[in-house]
């Protein structure tokens, strides 16, 4: 990160705006976009956000802007030292500084060492590359920053100023750096959760995910725990890609590669409005619109295979069943409009006060699984969520099959 980019992200946080600030300082947007980038990269956070083709700040931005005042008034001496003065600070001449901070961390050592050849050690440089950058800062500056001796090099007077202005920039970067260090670090150890979504707050797997957090905190592990729901197919994927370390399945499908283990075991049961009358699964779906699963998860393939075979005969059959991720709009779709849809007898039960539960003709079972990576903190969420999901369904649910214990049947990849 050199001076330059600095001065023109502090300009976009202050104004909001992208393009005024490529105009104020005739450069082009790409550059001050640029700008903005690398220090959110090197501050491991996010500044700015854009809406509506608008950039908005976000309220870390304020935080920043504070950390680099230090910077910004340093920056201002620095131009009045190398004769940048005029009414205020040149503008344009600091926001193309090239003097990177790596380079004056570099020049405080060799101060602080009294000699080159000490601080390219110390730094694992090679002598005459430091000697370069010496030379190069000192042309930039047009002072010269160190008299060369037998003994080793001593500063100058105009090296002493120079020391006092990168010092202060210094300290305060590494103060904004310490903090996004920091960041990443509980970042890294946070554990990283995917569920399927859940039917509402009532269901086995929502409270099954509050438990485990209540659980896990209560035990005071390193590792905070974040949270994430979508379908088996986005869970599946985001396990391989390792954006998630634990993940709550509706299906056993596609989980090879990975460490799983059986969760629990129940079967499919149609859920209908509360006031439908009708007697079997098969005039269920003739009557009413059906609701599905999305074919994105497990439930979802079987239970419009299903709905299919049971309606040969249904009329626009294809335009009158609507497939959803979202649990919760299918349990509304059939609480209030009408709607029947298929669900596992696990996540039925919990909503039987909002809709009528009718069991299938043919028993037609299934099952959940968790699937975690190599990280024991994965490993020992995974125990935890059986536990806890063992706890739950045997205390709500009587007709499921019991969850399988702590020596359930684990594959490894």
């Amino acid at each position: 990160m050199h001076l330059g980019a600095l001065f023109i992200a502090s300009h976009v946080l202050t104004s909001g705006s992208v393009r005024e600030t490529a105009r104020r300082f005739q450069l082009s947007p790409s550059t001050v976009s640029t700008a903005i980038h690398n220090l959110e990269t090197e501050l491991a956070m996010t500044l700015t956000e854009r809406a509506s083709g608008e950039l908005a700040t976000l309220i870390a931005s304020g935080r920043v802007l504070e950390g680099l005042e230090p910077i910004m008034a340093a920056i201002g001496e620095l131009g009045q030292w190398a004769g940048h003065d005029g009414a205020g600070i040149d503008e344009a001449w600091a926001s193309r500084i090239p003097v990177k901070i790596v380079t004056m961390e570099r020049f405080l050592e060799v101060a602080d060492q009294g000699s080159i050849n000490r601080a390219a050690r110390r730094l694992r440089l090679g002598q005459p590359q430091l000697s370069l950058q010496l030379a190069n800062l000192e042309k930039f500056l047009s002072h010269r920053l160190f008299e060369r001796q037998a003994q080793g090099s001593v500063l100058t007077e105009e090296g002493r100023r120079a020391y006092q202005i990168f010092m202060a920039i210094s300290q305060a970067w590494n103060d904004l750096k310490s903090s996004a260090d920091e960041r990443y670090r509980r970042t890294a150890r946070s554990l990283r959760i995917g569920s399927i979504i859940p039917t509402g707050s009532e269901s086995w797997v929502a409270r099954c995910l509050g438990s485990l957090v209540s659980e896990w905190n209560v035990r005071r592990n390193n590792n905070a725990i974040s949270l994430v729901s979508m379908t088996a197919d986005d869970l599946r994927e985001a396990l391989k890609s390792g954006r998630i370390d634990v993940a709550i399945l509706d299906s056993v499908f596609g989980l090879e590669s990975f460490r799983h283990r059986e969760l629990l075991q129940t079967d499919m049961v149609v859920i209908a409005p509360p006031d439908s009358t009708e007697t079997s699964v098969a005039d269920l779906v003739v009557g009413h619109p059906i609701c599905m699963p999305s074919p994105r998860t497990g439930l979802g393939h079987a239970a419009m295979a299903f709905s299919y075979e049971r309606a040969p005969n249904r009329r626009l059959r294809s335009q009158d069943i609507t497939a959803a991720d979202s649990l919760p709009v299918i349990v509304d779709l059939v609480a209030n409009h009408g709607y029947v849809s298929f669900l596992g007898r696990v996540s039925a039960m919990p909503i039987a006060d909002k809709v009528r539960i009718v069991d299938l003709d043919e028993h037609l079972p299934m099952s959940y699984h968790v699937a975690f990576n190599h990280r024991k903190a994965a490993a020992d969420a995974c125990t935890v969520i059986i536990e806890v999901a063992a706890r739950i369904t045997s205390e709500t649910v009587a007709r499921t099959i019991r969850p399988t214990d702590a020596g359930a049947r684990e594959t490894a990849a």
